[in-house]
């Protein structure tokens, strides 16, 4: 299969739209139904963002084992996986519109319900079904921005959504870390875990403000012959997948890759925390920090591309990432591990997708 890149355009689109960002907005000609699902989406990812950043940490203050915590995370991701198919078969019997409405509804019931059940079986269990009501986002995310969108603007319109749910994660994180400094210094007394469920449940609310945009969304029928060329995309695309030699090695890598940052990433905050004892406003400007990291090492990526080429550019960021990940595991020093968290992070939540983007 033949790549072809346009690193020079990437990032003439990302100097024009940090230079100049009204003028770019305008360019876009973004609708007004876009403009709704992006408030929907800002709500969602802002809540959720906080979220699964603090859950783990609250967990530990119930005394769940690392195990406990790792079945709890397997079962999210388990209800991910066993309720994406249906999910799209069901988006196509309802429209994504009323999808939308019943992952927005039950996302931050289910995980709201997560914060003050505090019975291990319970929460595999609300894991799981979170998990399933999770993962209707990414089946209609998709689609529904490329029903709002035209050809010009759609890239544009994703990157938009995704730069702004990097910058609610940035505040998310430093709010999480150091709301308990600021409740102290107020007088107000309360237990770590109380400050935790606190924001927790603040978090699920502002997920569920998604509903309000939802209520004036107007999303596009899926046309004919929309239809008719995604069937034939989808027949395309699977004989590439079958038959092509590079995806063919290049898959079972990228799924042991996957399969290696499923078993870490959900394990970081628990790391820094348990393993190293580092306090929780420390974590949060961490974890604000590799946001941001992800977020300029993505407008990096043209660079990378046009110095290193595209293969030479993703095994960079791995072994890179390994490394890190290597350092960690080995280190006893906080303020190392720290830095090694930004170099392994940052990579593998946002380069590595941008470049699929920039290809």
């Amino acid at each position: 299969m033949q790549v072809m890149l346009q690193p020079d355009s990437c990032a003439q689109e990302s100097t024009s739209r940090w230079r100049h960002p009204s003028a770019w907005l305008r360019k876009q000609r973004l609708s007004r139904n876009f403009w709704i699902f992006f408030s929907a989406a800002f709500f969602f990812d802002a809540g959720f963002s906080v979220y699964f950043f603090l859950f783990n940490l609250y967990l530990l203050d119930f005394h769940f084992s690392d195990r406990s915590i790792g079945l709890i995370g397997g079962a999210l991701t388990l209800g991910s996986l066993v309720g994406t198919l249906p999910a799209g078969f069901l988006a196509g019997k309802i429209g994504l519109r009323p999808l939308l409405a019943i992952c927005f509804a039950s996302a931050s019931l289910l995980n709201g319900l997560r914060v003050v059940w505090m019975w291990n079986a319970a929460q595999i269990v609300l894991a799981f079904l979170a998990g399933i009501a999770m993962c209707m986002w990414g089946v209609c995310f998709l689609p529904a921005v490329a029903r709002l969108t035209t050809e010009k603007n759609r890239t544009s319109a994703f990157s938009l959504i995704f730069s702004v749910s990097i910058g609610t994660s940035i505040l998310g994180g430093i709010v999480s870390g150091y709301l308990p400094v600021w409740f102290k210094a107020a007088g107000i007394a309360l237990q770590a875990a109380e400050i935790k469920r606190l924001i927790l449940l603040v978090a699920c609310g502002i997920a569920l403000m998604s509903f309000l945009p939802l209520l004036y969304l107007r999303i596009p029928a899926q046309s004919r012959e929309e239809a008719d060329g995604t069937a034939r995309a989808n027949k395309r695309w699977f004989h590439v997948l079958t038959h092509d030699p590079f995806l063919l090695r290049l898959l079972p890598l990228m799924a042991l890759w996957a399969a290696v940052l499923a078993a870490f990433t959900p394990f970081a905050n628990v790391y820094l925390s348990r393993g190293l004892h580092i306090p929780l406003a420390r974590i949060g400007l961490i974890f604000s920090a590799t946001q941001a990291l992800q977020f300029c090492m993505g407008l990096l990526v043209p660079i990378i591309v046009r110095a290193l080429g595209l293969i030479h550019g993703i095994v960079a960021t791995q072994v890179i990432a390994a490394l890190a990940l290597m350092g960690m595991s080995v280190s006893g020093n906080g303020a190392l591990a720290i830095v090694l968290t930004c170099f392994f992070l940052p990579p593998n939540g946002q380069v590595l997708p941008c470049f699929t983007t920039c290809s």
